[in-house]
């Protein structure tokens, strides 16, 4: 329930098959589903604990980040993680080896197979796996029931804790350094369609100010924070 509330449907096929096989149709077709819905469930809770005026606040552009920082972080985050939580290895690593194949600039094949045939034919595997795991008997429960619920709570919570963390943040920085609390949303796993949700949001009240790329920031944060967590939740539980 807790991978599901940070929209992170891998990680939680991943981690309900090694806690709760049987579940993991029920839960897989949860996470996807309120990760498909972000678009519709977000914009609300947005506006709802936003005011106007930190709606339109505007952020400093990002800094340029040189070809070195960008293959060291692959490489460190790769290192913390098999000392930290080893458990999360088989998630966090993949993303690594991808990101450290697409900015190395000399694997440009092996790149562009593993961002589209390769992502294709897991994706159709992954489909046919849970689908082969939700029959009637299994699926239609009062359990599968309560799965989605909660899993539907579970997302609320995600993004209101998201959005109120940045206002918090915000108590402690000075004018002009403020973040925009409608990044805030973009904490969860859906990578990009949270991000993008920030941009749209924030556009409705200010045409110029453009926060997707200052969403991507807490959007793959939270793609690395669920993994974490999944590895966390693995070695408590397993």
């Amino acid at each position: 329930i807790g991978i599901i509330g940070g929209a992170d449907g891998p990680t939680a096929i991943f981690l309900s098959s090694k806690l709760a096989p049987d579940l993991m149709g029920a839960i897989a077709i949860s996470a996807y589903s309120y990760m498909a819905l972000v678009p519709v469930i977000q914009p609300p809770v947005m506006r709802l604990l936003t005011t106007q005026k930190e709606r339109l606040i505007r952020m400093k552009p990002a800094r340029a980040v040189s070809k070195t920082e960008k293959i060291v972080f692959p490489i460190s985050g790769l290192l913390l993680t098999t000392f930290l939580v080893p458990s999360a290895l088989p998630l966090l690593g993949m993303l690594f080896l991808g990101n450290l194949l697409k900015e190395s600039t000399v694997t440009k094949r092996l790149a562009d197979t593993a961002k589209g045939t390769l992502i294709d034919i897991v994706t159709i595997l992954i489909g046919l796996t849970v689908g082969a795991s939700t029959q009637a008997t299994t699926f239609l429960t009062a359990k599968s029931v309560g799965i989605f619920i909660l899993g539907a709570a579970s997302f609320f919570i995600a993004t209101f804790g998201g959005v109120m963390f940045v206002k918090i943040i915000n108590l402690f920085l000075k004018e002009g350094n403020k973040i925009n609390p409608l990044i805030g949303n973009a904490g969860v796993s859906a990578v990009p369609a949270s991000a993008r949700v920030s941009q749209v949001v924030g556009l409705e009240y200010d045409k110029t100010n453009h926060l997707l790329m200052h969403a991507m920031g807490p959007n793959v944060a939270g793609v690395i924070g669920s993994a974490v967590a999944a590895g966390i939740l693995l070695s408590f539980l397993a």
